[in-house]
């Protein structure tokens, strides 16, 4: 081979260079972009169990337990129920609760609105929370009034930290915090004491 001839050679190959280092600038960008979309993120998709948002909604509810003779023991209706996957809880609008024990009179308890426990053991009404143990053969009717009220049904339990007010015939109690043990026909009122007596009106 001349030397002519490597020396074309060798021009034609410079020559034709940049358009080389330009074909490989473009495969480089292309395999970056490639790699880049490779190792990105994936989209942030919401949870929404982590959002306190209603699963599911029922209007009118009623659920009634039975004891084991077949008989209701417990009745929790509502204006309506909204159950919160977040946190597995129950809320209650308008809530109407009425405790059956034997031999003892109905109690029957309402608020403006309450929330159950994830497993039901747990109802917590507030605001005009009214409870009212009906009158029987041998006993008066008495109502209590609050604003928060934790109720136990299994244990036939409430109890409130609250002031609350007592009304059992004509003899008014005011208090602070409030045991009620309808199993037990106990009620225990915690602090602050005081009564006063409404004379009938003549």
């Amino acid at each position: 081979m001349n030397q002519t001839l490597v020396i074309d050679r060798l021009r034609a190959w410079l020559a034709g260079l940049p358009m080389l280092l330009l074909l490989l600038l473009l495969l480089l960008l292309a395999a970056t972009y490639w790699l880049n979309q490779q190792v990105q993120p994936l989209p942030n998709i919401p949870d929404s169990s982590k959002r306190h948002d209603p699963d599911f909604i029922v209007n009118k509810f009623v659920a009634t337990t039975h004891n084991e003779q077949g008989k209701p023991r417990f009745v929790m209706a509502a204006k309506k129920m909204l159950h919160y996957p977040d946190n597995d809880s129950t809320y209650l609008e308008a809530p109407e609760l009425t405790s059956f024990d034997p031999d003892q009179p109905p109690v029957h308890t309402n608020a403006n609105n309450g929330m159950v426990s994830g497993k039901g053991e747990d109802i917590f009404l507030r605001d005009d929370v009214k409870i009212v143990r009906t009158a029987s053969a041998t006993q008066r009717e008495i109502t209590f009034t609050t604003r928060y009220l934790h109720v136990i049904p299994d244990r036939g339990w409430a109890e409130t930290d609250q002031p609350v007010t007592m009304i059992d015939g004509r003899n008014i109690v005011h208090a602070v915090g409030m045991q009620f043990d309808n199993k037990a026909h106990i009620v225990k009122l915690l602090a602050q004491v005081n009564s006063e007596y409404v004379p009938e009106n003549k």
